[in-house]
């Protein structure tokens, strides 16, 4: 399989070496010079990708923030043809797959939107792994109308990355899901370690520190982006979070001992019920 990954950092060159791990054809298009030579030094990539050869691949996978990600997918769309299908990995989906799909009508080449649901608290190609994505989910947004071919053919060029669960969806329920489950996440870690009671964890933490701070170890650039993107649907859930806060704050007030109990032992039962 010849493969096409747009941008080597930890998400692209995870990809880059589960792909050439197991014997397939890499090629890349990375902006810094530095990290594409460390790329092929360890022959995680084996040359560029180019306008002249991404219609040769298989699969491209654009591993780019969002803009990023449109203005490579429009000016590259000539060169496609139809051969490649084309999958951005942007963490939120309503702009990227609008742009995606316009531009594949309009050049006539395979695009679906995805997102694979794995990463770490640091980012960079130094960080990728080619384990990174084994067992985890992989959400993709097909084409309106697509059919199971296309959701098979996809399933079978993604193999090599070893996802545990392919997960098919659109572009709206991804967005609105994806606020709660890593966004919201994102936001309230970061915000966490802001407390000035931070500085004087050492000595008096342990794994519920480490846990919810795990998180806010994160890209800023990146994640404004995609918070930006995504500002409805966010901004719901932290005004959801925020008026639970207000009920525990309001029990800590009055002394409410009956009512903090009853707080407690229902999220106490959300968190068993999700848990099977």
């Amino acid at each position: 399989m010849k493969t096409g990954i747009v941008g080597l950092g930890l998400i692209g060159g995870s990809f880059a070496r589960a792909y050439s791990g197991t014997g397939h054809e890499v090629y890349a298009l990375e902006k810094n010079a530095e990290v594409f030579a460390e790329a092929a030094l360890e022959k995680a990539v084996m040359g560029e990708l180019t306008e002249e050869n991404a219609g040769e691949c298989d699969l491209i996978l654009v591993c780019v923030y969002p803009g990023a990600a449109m203005e490579f997918i429009r000016s590259f769309g000539p060169h496609f043809g139809r051969k490649p299908i084309v999958i951005d990995c942007c963490g939120t989906k309503r702009q990227i797959v609008g742009a995606g799909r316009k531009a594949a009508a309009e050049f006539g080449f395979t695009y679906l939107g995805g997102h694979p649901m794995a990463g770490t608290q640091f980012s960079g190609f130094a960080h990728s792994r080619a384990d990174m994505y084994r067992g985890a989910p992989m959400v993709i947004v097909p084409p309106e109308g697509a059919g199971e071919d296309l959701i098979r053919r996809t399933e079978r060029l993604l193999l090599p990355a070893g996802f545990g669960r392919i997960t098919v969806t659109t572009a709206e329920e991804h967005d609105r899901i994806i606020a709660f489950t890593s966004q919201l996440a994102h936001v309230v870690s970061n915000a966490y370690v802001r407390s000035p009671a931070a500085r004087s964890h050492k000595g008096f933490s342990a794994g519920s520190y480490r846990d919810l701070t795990r998180v806010a170890w994160l890209n800023p650039e990146m994640w404004a982006e995609l918070f930006l993107d995504n500002r409805d649907y966010l901004g719901e859930e932290i005004d959801t979070l925020i008026r639970h806060l207000t009920e525990y704050r309001e029990d800590l007030r009055k002394g409410d001992r009956e009512d903090l109990i009853r707080l407690l032992a229902e999220g106490k039962r959300r968190k068993e019920e999700l848990d099977g």
